[in-house]
């Protein structure tokens, strides 16, 4: 007859070794899949490593090469004048360009408007291609003084009456300060200055102002506007 107590005694070595010997795999076996996870971990990320770099290049060399080499190829064959800059030539040097207004303030010229950066000129190689207007607002003084002192150079200069208005873009600098255009009227207001200086007759000098008007854009965009340089090379070429 089997004994309680000894079999008791039994089955609590037995659980005690099982559990000795689990305990004891259990640290191991939770390091391997430690291990499994972290390898597979690793693996992931290197792939979408790689993945992330072949984009990079690939994009980097469709919009950072092909992409700029087809737009230029595409605007020197279609627009070579406008894709070099607009620049104009006159008796085989370069004079200027249509895009960017030149100070001028000569009595047998046409003036352009003014500009808070002085068209640039002057500047250090350095600093070419700097633009912008003072941001001064309308309540502004030095802008209010400023207008004075524009408005009462270009009456003096023009010898306009006083009922005469002197057009905005004459008294006020572009957004820009590189605007090459002025207003038809604001070159209609210089013809008689113009004309005196060179000695032309005030209506052939009408008539050529009047040719170099350009229309809105398409029609409809902006307003008529003149090219400073465009006339004043024209203006050359009468004499």
């Amino acid at each position: 007859m089997v004994n309680m107590n000894e079999f008791t005694k039994l089955l609590n070595q037995v659980a005690e070794r099982f559990l000795s010997v689990e305990h004891s795999a259990r640290p191991h076996t939770r390091r391997a899949d430690e291990g499994v996870v972290r390898d597979s971990a690793w693996l992931r990320a290197a792939g979408a490593a790689a993945v992330a770099l072949r984009l990079l290049i690939v994009l980097t060399v469709i919009t950072g090469v092909l992409y700029p080499l087809a737009i230029t190829a595409v605007a020197q064959l279609a627009f070579p004048a406008q894709a070099n800059g607009s620049l104009v030539t006159a008796n085989q040097s370069l004079t200027g360009s249509l895009l960017i207004g030149q100070a001028n303030q000569e009595p047998h010229y046409f003036w352009p408007r003014p500009s808070a950066v002085d068209y640039m000129a002057g500047s250090a190689p350095d600093a070419l291609g700097s633009s912008g207007a003072t941001n001064f607002g309308p309540t502004n003084a030095t802008l209010a003084t400023q207008v004075r002192e524009r408005d009462s150079a270009f009456r003096a200069a023009n010898a306009l009456a006083a009922e005469v208005a002197v057009p905005p873009d004459m008294l006020f600098a572009s957004g820009s300060g590189l605007d090459p255009h002025i207003s038809p009227e604001a070159a209609r207001l210089q013809i008689n200055r113009v004309a005196q200086a060179r000695g032309l007759d005030p209506a052939a000098l009408a008539v050529l102002v009047e040719q170099t008007v350009e229309p809105p854009q398409l029609g409809f965009l902006g307003q008529p506007r003149v090219n400073v340089l465009k006339l004043n090379l024209a203006l050359d070429g009468l004499q």
